[in-house]
């Protein structure tokens, strides 16, 4: 009674209001989207808001739709209300104060929609089912993609056989929603300009020099169809021929790498002659990172390109591994670790050929699992490593007979998958310490595709300091983010993942104890370690130890779910939109069904976006 007793009040005043004016003002205060959204840590929860910019139409669905969080036989029971205010345990913490004004207008529109007729309740319900299979949205067009670096090296490989990699001396590109080949991050500095302006230079005169370029009749045609990934237009033909005229197929050469045309590459074209080369430029930058081979670009001209089995001989080229070496090298952030120092007092066992080491060691336990037709889940249980010397002495075991011998971790280690190797363990670590935060954050980003929202301006991030009257592990340091209102929302989500890997020090070598450092590491203490950890937001998923939480991320659709994700980021150069969700739900059923097998959901996805171009899409 107490609880319609309070609406009635707030209903009277606001009867005629709507959602987008009484309760989203307060949703948006209280930052529930910063976790609720379609790549946020609450994305697996029923409550998932629209995109910011929505249309007022689309926020009344969406805060109709709402009526699926709601009790309607008792509506002061409704989770809409109790996790919120804080009336049963939220991961999110409290967000809406208990009996606030905010409070009474969460409470008058759970009133409104547990009285809604049954008719409005199923249409309400339809929205969220719209959303989820993205029916009606349109993708958005991106017409030309700028060479990433590793593309550019390959391409100038593919066209002229240089294999100098001149990309390596270009300014350094930004990491963009997990990659370096995000469109939004491919902006042309005048540094960039320059430097591509002195490459080309370099090829074409070596190219000239090796003899990879030589002057014959129609070379202007021949070359620009393999350097633009196309047949010239007329007008460029013509004004290339005069260069040829003027300085031969070095002058040629030198200008078409400096082109638009061969800088940036097609991803679209209202030109329906073109289409056929942009469904073959999304075929081989699909799946090889590069340009179209002329088997390729010949089947284009003639307008009969067969997209499955191209994508498949492309498929069984070397190049497509070496282009998945390279999404495993960005995704599992091979730069971090490459890029790291570490205390050389506390881990003397690190150093650059370490530090390499750990990539190659991942580098060849994903191409294994890729390309031997396993369970790409694996990824996360398969207790093997790839063993070097350097890696032997951090994982404490014998120097194996060979470099890089596949070797099996003993069950005590508790080590398996990605997360038990050294790469993870010593990228999401300080130099001198582990940290459970860095490592928590990277599951959620990297794993399951969640954005963590960034901590609210002016926290204060300091831990308690260390001293040897009151010496604390990192997991009691730790504590003062989860009993922090501000601080929990967002750390309750990550600290607890990272918890499970403390047995684990800031290289990735196995302790049982937390050893605790003072005066100048002369002194220190050795403190026994609690390494429960659980990850928020799952069912039975508590865990101790990387196996562990590998068995669960593995079995978990949201895992599963992000690797196809991570794969479409990296090859379409953006995130997923409303309007991909029919394809990501085909291509992970493909995955799935091929029991994760991970050319699969190569072959699936290049064959998808050449059909989408073909079709006019």
């Amino acid at each position: 009674m107490r609880f319609i007793a309070s609406c009635i009040l707030v209903i009277s005043v606001a009867a005629a209001q709507d959602f987008r004016t009484t309760l989203y003002p307060v949703l948006e205060k209280s930052a529930c989207r910063a976790c609720h959204f379609a790549d946020g840590v609450a994305s697996a929860t029923r409550l998932q808001f629209p995109e910011a910019e929505s249309s007022p139409a689309k926020l009344e669905a969406f805060g109709r739709s709402l009526v699926e969080l709601v009790d309607r036989a008792k509506p002061a029971e409704s989770i809409l209300r109790r996790k919120p205010t804080g009336r049963m345990p939220h991961a999110g913490g409290l967000r809406i104060a208990a009996s606030s004004a905010d409070d009474a207008a969460l409470e008058a529109w759970i009133l409104k929609l547990a009285k809604m007729p049954d008719a409005e309740v199923a249409e309400a319900i339809q929205y969220r089912k719209r959303e989820a299979s993205g029916t009606g949205y349109t993708r958005a067009r991106i017409y030309l993609r700028r060479l990433s670096h590793h593309e550019y090296n390959n391409v100038v490989r593919d066209l002229l056989g240089d294999t100098s990699q001149p990309a390596q001396q270009f300014p350094p590109e930004d990491f963009v929603n997990g990659f370096k080949t995000q469109y939004q991050g491919q902006s042309l500095s005048p540094l960039l300009m320059d430097a591509y302006s002195q490459a080309a230079e370099k090829i074409a005169r070596n190219a000239v020099r090796r003899g990879a370029l030589k002057s014959q009749p129609g070379f202007v045609t021949s070359f620009g169809r393999r350097a633009f990934r196309r047949p010239l237009r007329a007008d460029e033909r013509q004004r290339y021929e005069a260069l040829y005229a003027k300085g031969g197929v070095q002058l040629v050469a030198e200008t078409m790498l400096q082109s638009p045309a061969f800088l940036f590459r097609m991803e679209d074209s209202d030109d329906p002659t073109l289409k056929p080369y942009v469904a073959a430029n999304r075929l081989s930058f699909t799946l090889w990172a590069s340009s179209p081979d002329d088997a390729l670009l010949d089947a284009a001209a003639k307008n009969h390109l067969d997209i499955e089995a191209q994508a498949k001989r492309l498929l069984a080229d070397e190049r497509a591994k070496e282009n998945i070496d390279e999404f495993t090298a960005q995704w599992l952030r091979f730069d971090r670790v490459l890029g790291t120092a570490k205390d050389r007092r506390r881990y003397p066992k690190f150093n650059r050929e370490a530090a390499v080491a750990m990539t190659e060691e991942a580098r060849r336990f994903v191409r294994d699992l890729a390309w031997s037709d396993r369970n790409f889940m694996d990824l996360l249980t398969d207790p093997h490593g790839y063993l070097s010397a350097d890696l032997a002495a951090i994982y404490d075991l014998p120097v194996p007979t060979r470099e890089y011998e596949r070797v099996r971790f003993a069950d005590k280690s508790e080590r398996a998958g990605i997360l038990g190797q050294a790469l993870f363990l010593a990228s999401t670590a300080k130099p001198d310490d582990t940290s459970p935060t860095a490592r928590g954050l990277f599951v959620r980003e990297q794993l399951l595709c969640q954005h963590v929202p960034p901590p609210p301006p002016g926290v204060d991030t300091n831990l308690p300091v260390l001293s040897e009257d009151k010496p604390l592990t990192n997991k009691e340091r730790l504590g003062v983010h989860l009993s922090s209102p501000t601080c929990a929302g967002c750390h309750t989500l990550i600290d607890p993942i990272g918890f499970g890997f403390e047995k684990f020090d800031a290289i990735g070598g196995r302790r049982e104890a937390a050893k605790i450092l003072f005066k100048d590491d002369k002194k220190s203490i050795d403190l026994p370690l609690d390494t429960s950890g659980y990850l928020a937001g799952l069912r039975s998923a508590n865990f101790n130890n990387p196996r562990e939480l590998g068995e669960i991320l593995a079995r978990t659709e949201i895992c599963q779910d992000c690797i196809v994700k991570q794969l479409f980021r990296y090859t379409t150069g953006r995130l997923e939109s409303l309007a991909d969700r029919p394809m990501l739900q085909d291509l992970t059923t493909r995955f799935r069904s091929s029991q994760f097998r991970f050319k699969e959901l190569m072959l699936g996805l290049a064959v998808h976006r050449a059909k989408l171009q073909e079709n006019g899409r």
